[in-house]
């Protein structure tokens, strides 16, 4: 997760699971790199963006049930990560990205979990506030 300027990066899905939807920007870990190396990789893939990792902010498990079966079965780690370099757009799984203050956060429909990691992050981060005359590029089109 990266909070620049008081807003956080959200992406809004191009691929399943969750076409369609904005999430925090992540993927997967390929065989051999470490967590790091895997987060790196991710934003520079879906965002353009260069980033550093921090501090890990939450962990949790995201399981997909159909039935008895489960087709999928996600153990999720937010990191926060400062911002290096880049302009963000969208990449691979993205089909959009957006720069969102706080109190925009209702627009974009995040899922349950996703929107309380975000709140928090605003919190424990200590975001600035916005300036409502600054907008960072690009601005997603929600419509």
């Amino acid at each position: 997760m990266v909070i620049r300027e008081g807003r956080v990066l959200l992406i809004r899905r191009g691929k399943e699971p969750l076409r369609g939807r904005w999430v925090i920007p992540g993927g997967t870990v390929e065989r051999g790199e470490t967590l790091a190396q895997a987060l790196v990789r991710e934003m520079r893939e879906e965002t353009g963006l260069e980033v550093a990792p921090g501090e890990l902010l939450t962990v949790f498990e995201r399981i997909e049930r159909d039935g008895d079966r489960v087709p999928r079965h996600y153990v999720i780690l937010d990191y926060a990560c400062s911002y290096v370099s880049g302009e963000a757009r969208a990449g691979s799984d993205a089909e959009d990205v957006a720069w969102v203050a706080a109190e925009e956060l209702g627009g974009y429909e995040l899922p349950e979990k996703a929107l309380e990691v975000v709140r928090g992050a605003f919190v424990r981060l200590g975001a600035p506030p916005v300036d409502p005359g600054k907008r960072l590029r690009p601005t997603a089109d929600r419509g």
